[in-house]
């Protein structure tokens, strides 16, 4: 069986539109599994550079999985202990809620496999 890392990450601006409406954070945070495929996400690491806390949402077809919330000038490490599979076929998205208007950056690191 072929195993296939992949990550999405990256460091993104953000301005919050409120904590019960999570936003694409951008469409590079976006990853479509492949037909015949089995995707597993492994771990999150997120960084928050605002004065409030924020969370980033995990949404499988658009339905969110997992909601990582970060504090204020924070970080965050989360191995996924209960793994899950992620059909073929599947989109992944990662969206973030913050309050209104607060502004920052968001530091993004998923960490999955396919086989």
């Amino acid at each position: 069986m072929l195993t296939k890392n992949l990550f999405l990450q990256g460091i993104y601006h953000f301005q919050g539109v409120g904590m019960e409406k999570p936003v694409p954070i951008h469409s590079e945070l976006s990853h479509y599994v492949p037909d015949g495929v089995i995707n597993q996400t492994l771990y999150f690491r997120g960084g928050n550079s605002s004065a409030e806390l924020i969370a980033v949402v995990l949404l499988r077809n658009g339905v969110p999985m997992r909601y990582f919330p970060i504090g204020a000038k924070s970080e965050v490490h989360v191995p996924l202990r209960v793994v899950e599979d992620i059909e073929g076929g599947s989109v992944i998205d990662l969206y973030l809620a913050a309050p209104e208007g607060v502004r920052g950056s968001v530091v993004i690191d998923l960490g999955m496999v396919e086989h």
